[in-house]
C-alpha cells in the first residue's frame, strides 16, 4: 500500500471549471471551507445538498441523486462526528451511520461515472500508541483510541474502500486524512467542543465577564500539530488535481505546539487580560500527537496559514457570528452559548 504516485489525466480538475463537482457535507467545517476554495478557483458548477434534501444514510436516495445529477467529481466530507461523550453513548451510530454515508457515496460514484472521488477521514484512524510522527504506514499496527474506535473503524472502512475500488476496477478513489483542524464554522459547544476553540470560548467569556483568571487542566506540556481549514480545503484541491495513488495521504501542518503555547496564544488574541493558571492536578493526556505529513509535501503542497493568523482569523469569524446569533438572525441550537459557563478543558 505504499503506492503514492501520480498516475495519469492528472490535472484536469481544475482545468474543466464547468464540471460538475459534488461536494458531500457541505456545510460542516470541513465542507463549508471547500466550496469556498472552489469558488474562488472559479469552479461555478458545484452541486449541493443539505441533509434534509439529500439523506446519505439512504441507499436508493443516493443512487437516484448520482443517476440524475452525474457529477464528475466527488469529495466526500460528509459524516457523523461528535466528541467523547457521543461515542460511548452511541456507537451504533457512529458506525453504522458512517459506513453508510461511506459505501452510498463511494458506490453509487462508481456505478455512475464519477471520474474522480476524494475521501476525507481523520487522524483517529491510527492505533493509540503509533509512533511520532505517526506516518500513513502506522494504520491498523496496533488497538485505536477506545474513545472514538468506532468512528475510526468506520473511516478506516472508507479508506480500504477507495483502495479496493481502485484495485478490483481501476477506479481513480483517493483518500486524505487530515490533523486537528480549526477554523470558520468551528464548533463552540460547551459541552463537546475541541481544545482549540473550547480555549477560545473560555477566553472570550472571560473577557466579558472581566474574570481576573481562566483555570485550564493540566501542565501545558502535551504538544499538539494543527491547521487551519483553508490549508486543508488547498489540499483538497491538491490531491484532487495532482494525486491518483492507492495509499491514503496525512495532511497536516507538520508544526507542533504545546498546549500552554497555544493557550498563550488564544489569550492574546482574543485580548483576555488576566491571569492563565494550570490546574497541575488535573491530567495532561497524551503527550504528543503529530501526523508525518512528509509524502504529500514531497509532492509539492505546503500549508500556508500561521497557526496566529489562522486564529484571528477564528476569532474574527466566531465574533462576528455570534453577533448574528444575538441579533436573532440565525435560528441556531447554539445561540445560548455566549451566556453559558464551562467546565475545565483537557486536552484532546
Amino acid at each position: 500500500m505504499e503506492d503514492t504516485g501520480t498516475g495519469d489525466g492528472i490535472g484536469s480538475f481544475l482545468t474543466e471549471k464547468s464540471a460538475k463537482v459534488f461536494v458531500a457535507g457541505h456545510r460542516g467545517l470541513v465542507g463549508s471551507a471547500i466550496v469556498r476554495k472552489l469558488k474562488t478557483l472559479g469552479l461555478t458548477n458545484l452541486v449541493l445538498r443539505t441533509h434534509a434534501e439529500l439523506d446519505l444514510t439512504i441507499q436508493s436516495a443516493v443512487d437516484a441523486f448520482f443517476a440524475a445529477e452525474k457529477p464528475q467529481f466527488v469529495i466526500l466530507a460528509a459524516a457523523k462526528v461528535g466528541g467523547i461523550h457521543a461515542n460511548n453513548t452511541y456507537p451504533a451510530d457512529f458506525i453504522a451511520v458512517n459506513l453508510q454515508i461511506q459505501t452510498n457515496v463511494i458506490h453509487s460514484s462508481f456505478i455512475h461515472g464519477v471520474q474522480k472521488l476524494l475521501f476525507l477521514g481523520s487522524s483517529c484512524i491510527y492505533p493509540k500508541f503509533a509512533p511520532q510522527p505517526i506516518p500513513e504506514s502506522a494504520l491498523l499496527t496496533g488497538p485505536l483510541e477506545t474513545t472514538n474506535e468506532w468512528y475510526a473503524i468506520a473511516k478506516i472502512a472508507g479508506i480500504k474502500m477507495c483502495q479496493a475500488y481502485r484495485i478490483q476496477h481501476g477506479w481513480d478513489a483517493i483518500s486524505g486524512m487530515p490533523t486537528n483542524l480549526y477554523g470558520p464554522n468551528d464548533n463552540f459547544h460547551p459541552e463537546n467542543s475541541h481544545v482549540l476553540p473550547a480555549l477560545m470560548r473560555r477566553f472570550h467569556e472571560a473577557k466579558v465577564r472581566g474574570d481576573k483568571e481562566v483555570v485550564v487542566w493540566g501542565t501545558g506540556s502535551p504538544l499538539r500539530e494543527f491547521l487551519h481549514v483553508d490549508d486543508l480545503a488547498d489540499a483538497v484541491v491538491f490531491l484532487m488535481d495532482k494525486y491518483s495513488g492507492l495509499s491514503h495521504l496525512n495532511v497536516g501542518s507538520g508544526k507542533e505546539v504545546t498546549i500552554k503555547e497555544l493557550a498563550e496564544l488564544v489569550k492574546e488574541v482574543v485580548g483576555f487580560q488576566g491571569e492563565l493558571v494550570w490546574d497541575t492536578t488535573k491530567p495532561d493526556g497524551t503527550p504528543r500527537k503529530l501526523m508525518d505529513s512528509s509524502k504529500l509535501m514531497e509532492l509539492g503542497w505546503q500549508p500556508k496559514i500561521s497557526l496566529k493568523d489562522g486564529l484571528v482569523d477564528t476569532y474574527k469569524w466566531r465574533s462576528s457570528y455570534y453577533k448574528i446569533l444575538r441579533r436573532g438572525a440565525v435560528d441556531s441550537g447554539f445561540a445560548g452559548l455566549c451566556i453559558k459557563l464551562m467546565m475545565p478543558i483537557g486536552h484532546k
